[in-house]
């Protein structure tokens, strides 16, 4: 029995080959790689030997395609949850320790109930100890201070940072189109 359908995804690139998203890896399952091949809205650029048939034609599965239409990256990404976490390794900015997304949360730097707004440039990222212990003070009163200073960050920085979280999955046709912050395992 070979690799099943969900298994083959195809790695989507912007007009200039760079990928639409690092973090998390831009992939569109096999269904839309499809549809948007038909519909002409991307170019195929790279193949895997897996075909599907209808009654009327047979098509290699792509694994990597690119947008025909250059789509612009925002400047200023969108202030979220995960963009944070994006923003800060996925580390708590006052033990340093990196934790799982769902180990994270956002801690106020001026605490909200002191005027604190909820911006980039006021809140960071911190493990649920690190947020119980410093509570509702200020950081010089709690003797905890992030180990880098909050910041708006750009779409090109974090995908920047991206690039240092490569995905569990990669597929051999992709590897021209990524660049990792670290060595890709060859498997």
């Amino acid at each position: 029995m070979g690799v099943s359908l969900e298994a083959s995804p195809a790695l989507v690139l912007n007009a200039d080959f760079r990928p639409l998203s690092y973090f998390p890896l831009s992939v569109w399952s096999w269904q839309e790689a499809i549809k948007a091949v038909f519909l002409g809205r991307v170019n195929v650029v790279s193949e895997y030997d897996r075909v599907v048939h209808s009654p009327s034609w047979a098509m290699k599965l792509p694994s990597v395609i690119s947008l025909k239409k250059y789509a612009p990256m925002e400047r200023s990404p969108a202030f979220t949850r995960f963009n944070v976490f994006l923003r800060d390794k996925f580390m708590c900015q006052y033990c340093g320790t990196p934790h799982p997304t769902n180990d994270l949360t956002f801690d106020h730097i001026i605490p909200r109930s002191r005027g604190g707004r909820t911006t980039w440039q006021n809140v960071v990222t911190a493990c649920a100890d690190c947020n119980l212990m410093k509570g509702n003070r200020l950081p010089e009163d709690a003797h905890m201070f992030p180990s880098q200073r909050p910041f708006r960050p750009t779409s090109f920085h974090l995908q920047d940072i991206g690039r240092g979280f490569p995905p569990n999955y990669l597929h051999e046709s992709w590897r021209d189109y990524l660049y990792w912050d670290t060595e890709l395992d060859p498997s």
